[in-house]
């Protein structure tokens, strides 16, 4: 970031090499989506694309996130909607990082003693009573590795 304008500007070589994306392995790319703790959920609310950056857990292989009652995303979590999740981790000076995303069904988690366990493993980061929890399937998985 310049301190005048407050914003992150690339530097300004020629020389700069420019990464190129590789794809990752599914057990790396889950590996990656597990290592970081917050994440960004993409569904649909009233018709339009919404979302919503949350903190998550990777649990056999699908992703748990918790949020509160009245939530735009249990619409669609109550539905069985498809849902995509994306995490990433970029390094903007040396210009690496990588990306995973991931589409499939978000769905409301309503069995208690489950619903129990991931509140255990799943701490809010947010103030205010996270209470509802959504699981949401890994059908398709694409992961990236810039630099």
């Amino acid at each position: 970031m310049t301190e005048t304008t407050g914003r992150w500007k690339a530097p300004q070589s020629g020389l700069v090499r420019k990464p190129s994306p590789s794809e990752l392995p599914r057990p790396e790319a889950l590996a990656l989506l597990d290592s970081v703790p917050i994440g960004r959920v993409l569904f649909s609310h009233q018709a339009l694309p919404a979302v919503r950056l949350v903190n998550h857990v990777v649990v056999d292989e699908d992703v748990v996130i918790r949020t509160h009652a009245g939530a735009a995303l249990l619409g669609s979590a109550q539905d069985g909607a498809v849902v995509a999740y994306q995490a990433d981790e970029v390094d903007l000076v040396r210009r690496r990082g990588w990306s995973v995303t991931v589409t499939g069904v978000a769905k409301l988690v309503g069995d208690r003693a489950a619903q129990r366990r991931y509140r255990e493993m799943l701490h809010p980061w947010v103030g205010g009573r996270m209470d509802q929890v959504v699981r949401i399937s890994i059908d398709y998985l694409t992961g990236l590795r810039f630099g």
